[in-house]
């Protein structure tokens, strides 16, 4: 019976179509191809050690048969060239130890031999010096890192000396992409570098190494796939919010995801903050959160402290990303005792003074002193400066929480102020100077700012009192008044500590001058005042005779006996003569002249005169003058002053008098 082994169907058709046309002629040679074709697929074996110390060779072939009821038989020759075997083989691979009679300082011959049911396959036979021989383990445990556009691949070394690497890789997530193989020397810690390579891309990548050491050295199995991710080349950008809960502040922290190529394998953040760092008050280890988060809380006390987040991935980590969070704003700072320093510090508690050299908190210059600290006779005096501002804070654990139970200001010693005041604007005035300075900085202090002592002294031949005012620390103004214009002051400035004042800032301002245009200015208003009270007084006057012109008074005054010497008087006055218009109503076929119209006016008025008392008057005059008078001349006499009375009235009141009108 003729068993073939590792035939196919399509054989097995053929052979039957043979079978049943040609007999069994060519059964024979149709066995012996089948035999062949079955044990050429059994290699020769490799035999090898691990290293240089190894005294056990391992040997190994490879044989490739749908039975599965397979044994081995290996065969070598010894130094006096007997054959010997090993037996009963299960596997492809047996070891060879010192019990079995084996030279490995000479060559040997050496095959295999496959037992596959009834039929046997024999590989072919291969000569070796087996000292030479040695075969390292496939890399394992290989770790990753990103150095610029570079990757650099490790592992655990096989030996003390260096190896040749064969390092297979292609871009993660693109199969039909081509992959590439390079052959690299190894250092002694066995790191090989695959450069020009893009670092925002995930990579597969393995490795096998030969012992480039030995005469006849053996490759390695290849490694298994590993998954190299992107580097993480940004700063994760971090937010935060703050919540403040009884002296603890709960800070929460988030931040946005990282591109999905860097996430491969494994990603994790690490957070930690200096009282993390300083133990105090609580220790605690880093945090880490993992890939599928964003988000993190931790709780820090009042004090300032600094949160560094970073992410990690298996090929290294992002640049770290610093989070100052700056001290619980208190208002009100008070002034520590100066015994704080000398209490006992209880269980889980600790102090922290920050030095402060502006308004602002470095949490890089900070003292800490803890419990243990102190008890292992450790002081904090000795690490403090004098004349330097502290800001106090004092910690305790509560349930694995920081909280912060007392915040104040310290100096270890106090004094004065060692820089004077700067000053920033002065404005003086005829009576006043307005002043400005800038605060002292805090470095400048030497102490605790009580107030500012500001002086002035007018300067003159006489001896002046200085006058002096204290000025609260957080005002950085003052008017001083009740200042001589024109004058010289001498002013100084000073900032003051419980220790005394510091350095003085003097100058020396002038009040301004009088300006004589001032009493002129006031001196115009007050005639401008005047002049228009007086035109307003005008106006309305003449505002009030249009609206209620005045009646005229009758020209024909009341009869008046005149006496003889009177009548003289009047009659030789000097006839005053103003400007005079005088309108006549004079018929139109018998034109006038002004004279004769003025001469028949006073005519008539002379006429107007009954005959009776024209005679009466006549009879009087001649019983008591002593010259003769004629009629003519008596009649001159007593109308000479009549006329020359009413010819004054008639031009001093400037009236135009129609006389024919009155008389008629």
């Amino acid at each position: 019976m003729i068993i073939i082994f590792g035939t196919s169907p399509h054989l097995m058709e053929t052979f039957r179509h043979w079978r049943s046309r040609y007999g069994y002629v060519l059964l024979f040679l149709l066995a012996a191809i089948s035999t062949g074709s079955a044990c050429g697929a059994l290699s020769s074996p490799q035999c090898f050690r691990r290293n240089e110390v190894a005294s056990i060779y391992i040997c190994e072939w490879s044989f490739n048969t749908h039975e599965s009821d397979v044994t081995f038989t290996l065969y070598f020759t010894d130094i006096f060239g007997k054959k010997q075997k090993i037996e009963n083989i299960r596997t492809n691979q047996t070891e060879i130890v010192d019990q079995i009679p084996l030279t490995v300082s000479y060559s040997a011959d050496i095959w295999v031999e496959a037992q596959a049911g009834n039929a046997t396959c024999t590989s072919p036979n291969v000569s070796a010096l087996l000292i030479d021989s040695v075969k390292y383990d496939a890399p394992q445990n290989i770790s990753v890192s990103w150095v610029r556009n570079n990757l650099s691949l490790s592992w655990q070394a096989a030996e003390g000396c260096p190896a040749l690497a064969e390092v297979w890789f292609r871009k993660y997530g693109n199969p039909v992409e081509s992959s590439e193989k390079r052959l690299i020397n190894t250092t002694n810690e066995y790191n090989v570098v695959i450069v020009n390579l893009v670092r925002s891309s995930a990579y597969q990548v393995r490795i096998r190494q030969l012992a480039i050491k030995y005469k006849s050295p053996l490759w390695s199995n290849w490694s298994p796939f590993l998954t190299v991710p992107a580097a993480l080349d940004r700063k994760l950008e971090v937010d935060h919010t703050s919540r403040l809960s009884n002296g603890t502040r709960q800070v929460t922290l988030t931040w946005k995801p990282i591109p999905h190529q860097a996430t491969l394998r494994r990603v994790t953040y690490s957070v930690t903050d200096t009282h993390s760092s300083h133990g105090c008050p609580c220790k605690r280890k880093k945090s880490h959160t993992s890939r599928n988060s964003n988000h993190h809380t931790l709780h820090v006390s009042y004090s300032a402290v600094n949160i560094t987040v970073v992410a990690r991935n298996e090929a290294g980590k992002s640049p770290e990303t610093v989070l100052h969070v700056p001290a619980a704003s208190a208002a009100d700072l008070k002034i520590c005792d100066q015994t704080l320093l000398n209490e006992k510090l209880r269980r889980r508690t600790c102090l922290e003074l920050y030095e402060l050299q502006d308004a602002d908190l470095n949490p890089e210059s900070v003292i800490v002193l803890t419990a243990r600290k102190q008890k292992k006779g450790e002081g904090i005096k000795s690490s403090m400066k004098n004349f330097t501002r502290y800001l106090y804070f004092e910690h305790r654990c509560h349930n694995g929480k920081p909280r912060t139970v007392k915040v104040c200001l310290f100096y270890l010693k106090e004094g004065a102020p060692n820089k004077e005041p700067q000053y920033d604007k002065t404005v003086p005035k005829t009576h006043s100077v307005s002043l400005s300075w800038k605060e002292i900085s805090y470095e400048h202090h030497r102490g605790f700012l009580t107030h500012y002592s500001l002086c002035s002294m007018k300067i003159s031949p006489q001896k002046e009192p200085k006058e002096c005012f204290t000025i609260s620390a957080s005002m950085t103004e003052h008017h001083l008044e009740n200042l001589t214009p024109g004058a010289k002051y001498n002013i100084t400035l000073a900032g003051a500590t419980r220790a005394g004042e510091g350095l003085l800032a003097a100058q020396i301002i002038e009040t301004l001058q009088e300006k004589p245009v001032n009493v002129w200015l006031s001196f115009g208003l007050l005639v401008m005042f005047f002049i228009f009270s007086a035109g307003f007084t005008v106006i309305i006057k003449r505002i009030k005779m249009k609206i209620f012109p005045p009646v005229p008074r009758s020209v024909i005054l009341d009869f008046i006996p005149h006496h003889p010497e009177k009548e003289q008087e009047m009659c030789n006055a000097k006839e005053e003569v103003h400007k005079l218009t005088l309108h006549q109503p004079v018929p139109e076929q018998t034109p006038v002249s002004d004279e004769t119209s003025i001469s028949s006016v006073l005519k008539g008025e002379c006429n107007d005169t009954s005959d009776e008392d024209m005679k009466k008057e006549r009879s009087d005059s001649a019983g008591s003058e002593d010259k003769g008078l004629s009629l003519d001349s008596a009649d001159q006499t007593l109308c000479k002053p009549q006329m020359a009375e009413l010819a004054r009235l008639i031009y001093r009141n400037g009236l135009v008098v129609n006389v024919k009108s009155e008389s008629s």
